[in-house]
């Protein structure tokens, strides 16, 4: 059964960095574009980046708000994605999901949660003063 899993949340201070990894137990991230997202309480769940597979690898997307300070990468020999979070900012607080998309895909758009068919449990990510 494929299931993803996601790591490396925490507490952080505004100003610091955190880094989260997502891979997968039963399966494979080759081959899929790969998005994270977060949802903070009492709001809805947002596409925070994804970044594509293959001839895409080179495609990504960012929610305006983190460009400049998240960047997303893969390293498909170790069958992982990675979130870098530096700058955090209180409003970076919320459950961050991985997800698999069905293509190897990340364009304009991806950032859709409507577009990714499989989903982590999430990692909490708290920032803080």
């Amino acid at each position: 059964q494929l299931q993803l899993v996601e790591s490396g949340g925490g507490s952080a201070t505004p100003g610091g960095s955190l880094r989260l990894s997502c891979t997968t137990i039963g399966s494979t991230l080759h081959y899929h574009g790969v998005g994270w997202f977060r949802q903070a309480p009492g709001k809805e769940r947002e596409g925070v980046s994804c970044i594509g597979y293959g001839n895409t690898i080179n495609d990504t997307q960012y929610l305006r708000s983190v460009k400049g300070r998240f960047t997303i990468s893969r390293d498909d020999a170790k069958n992982t994605v990675y979130l870098q979070m530096n700058a955090l900012q209180v409003a970076d607080t919320g459950v961050y999901y991985c997800a698999r998309n069905p293509e190897n895909a990340c364009g304009a758009g991806y950032l859709s949660p409507r577009l990714y068919d499989t989903w982590g449990q999430g990692t909490q990510v708290i920032v803080s003063s």
